[in-house]
């Protein structure tokens, strides 16, 4: 009892919950300082919730500390298997046996939230989803993400695949702080593929001042995800909000929650990190019946209704102001080495099996060569639509 009393006092000194405009918020918030990790607010924290497409962010992360290591280069190249292929929308769409850049893989997993590129990550940095999955856990559990757990690189609904707000939280620090390099990449406004145009998904870009990232996710268990940050004068927030009702409602949750962050310009002394465990942490709230039963189609993806003249009014429904800046992706262009995890595949598909390696005083065999198809800014076939 004294604990519980001790923690209370502790929570409610740290951290004083804003009240915001509206109903209080239900599902799990965090919104800290970039620079020291100091909270500004939360609530439900370490409320377990299925990750979505935030997955890839431990995705990007696993495959920066793969090139940090030597094991690929951002010009490595990417093969798509059957198994990455096969992976339903929101995708690319390129055929087995396509070629990426590493770099142009991550780019199109980041923005579009492509699955089939995801796992394509996964499978050519580890040699297979399951192995790549165990890097994954094992990077969480050295950040101390405790109430996390990984068992795919793209964020298809798993029930063995969850996380917490402040796992999160503690998961785009260590990309933003290791990997400064990476960070431009959070905040592209959209792709040039052949002629296709794809828009970043995170509708805080480009639209609510300073907006500099993250990712947004989506499948029907865990509702709308998502982590926005925003950077004014120099100092950086970040706001991950889990569970919100529509890809609308997510972006003016977030957006509202960074406006009174900046608002308040002195953070508790807790920090993300430090953030004592409290509440339900081992159960799993799953939202399927609530967003997407008996819902239309539209109402079940990460595409939202942009410059829908009949939704109701919000910022993050109008259509950029500026043309948006493209960055150009596709197949191809791909001259550097062959993921180290790949070279025991002989160059053929796998399933999640071990595979018989060549002698390492040998040549590759024929065929171990991935083929590059097209130019660094072409796509192979056009990108298909979103789910």
């Amino acid at each position: 009892m004294r604990y519980r009393r001790f923690l209370k006092l502790l929570l409610a000194g740290a951290v004083a919950l804003p009240a915001l405009a509206g109903p209080a918020l239900a599902n799990p918030t965090i919104v800290f300082d970039l620079e020291n990790g100091k909270i500004l607010q939360h609530q439900e924290a370490f409320e377990r919730w299925y990750p979505a497409s935030l997955t890839k962010l431990m995705t990007a992360y696993v495959a920066f500390r793969a090139i940090a290591a030597g094991e690929v280069r951002l010009d490595s190249p990417i093969k798509v298997t059957k198994r990455s292929a096969s992976e339903p929308p929101s995708k690319m769409g390129f055929k087995p046996g396509s070629v990426m850049r590493l770099d142009n893989a991550l780019k199109m997993m980041l923005v579009k939230s492509a699955n089939d590129v995801a796992m394509a990550v996964g499978e050519n940095i580890a040699g297979s989803q399951a192995a790549f999955a165990e890097r994954m856990n094992a990077e969480a559990r050295r950040l101390g993400m405790t109430g996390s757990h990984f068992v795919n690189p793209n964020g298809l609904f798993s029930p063995d695949q969850y996380t917490t707000a402040r796992d999160l939280g503690l998961l785009v620090m260590a990309i933003r702080t290791e990997f400064p390099q990476y960070a431009p990449w959070f905040s592209i406004e959209g792709l040039a593929v052949g002629k296709k145009q794809i828009p970043n998904y995170n509708l805080l870009i480009g639209r609510y001042p300073g907006a500099d990232g993250m990712k947004t996710g989506f499948v029907c268990p865990s509702g709308f995800n998502m982590i926005g940050s925003a950077t004014r004068d120099g100092r950086t927030l970040v706001a991950v909000v889990l569970g919100e009702k529509s890809a609308i409602t997510r972006a003016e949750t977030v957006a509202r929650l960074l406006d009174h962050g900046f608002a308040t310009p002195t953070p508790g002394w807790l920090t993300v990190a430090a953030l004592p465990s409290y509440g339900d942490t081992t159960s799993i709230n799953n939202l399927n019946d609530e967003i997407c039963r008996k819902k239309p189609a539209k109402e079940q993806s990460e595409a939202p209704p942009v410059g829908d003249k009949n939704a109701a009014k919000s910022p993050y429904r109008k259509k950029l102001d500026h043309a948006p800046t493209l960055v150009a992706v596709g197949l191809g262009g791909a001259t550097g080495p062959i993921p180290k995890a790949m070279l025991d595949a002989s160059g053929q598909e796998y399933a999640d099996v071990p595979l018989p390696s060549w002698r390492p005083d040998l040549p590759p065999p024929p065929g171990a060569e991935p083929a590059v198809i097209g130019s660094a800014t072409a796509a192979q076939e056009p990108a298909k639509a979103v789910n």
